[in-house]
């Protein structure tokens, strides 16, 4: 039987690592950790004690065309305050979906970064 941990990594596939960094390490503010010398072309994030990566598609393909669907694939990260993470996507003009009474037993909001590949950021209802 397999015993599970933990979720390590969640892989997201970029058309111009650039412009994704630009989302991620700038207005997002990820913290950028080190990546191994693979013979591919990506950059890899600390989010607590798991991780993101970040990898350029060779020939420029992503998964998503369409804008937030919350029955698509994505991936959440659970943050401390709802509010405040309200207040720094707008600070920062990132357009989001908000559900802060979610029926999921917790506030909700989605984002699409550069590429349209949607993040879920968590929190506590009415924090």
């Amino acid at each position: 039987m397999i015993e599970y941990a933990h979720i390590h990594h969640v892989s997201l596939a970029v058309r111009n690592l650039e412009v994704a960094k630009k989302f991620y390490s700038g207005l997002l503010r990820m913290q950028e950790i080190e990546r191994p010398p693979f013979n591919s072309t990506g950059t890899w994030y600390a989010i607590g004690s798991q991780q993101l990566h970040l990898l350029q598609h060779p020939q420029g393909h992503t998964l998503r065309e369409a804008g937030i669907d919350t029955t698509d694939g994505h991936f959440a990260i659970w943050v401390k305050s709802y509010k405040e993470t309200l207040v720094w996507l707008e600070q920062q003009g990132i357009e989001y979906e908000a559900r802060p009474d979610s029926v999921a037993g917790f506030a909700q909001i989605f984002v699409l970064d550069p590429d349209r590949n949607i993040i879920e950021f968590d929190a506590p209802y009415h924090s």
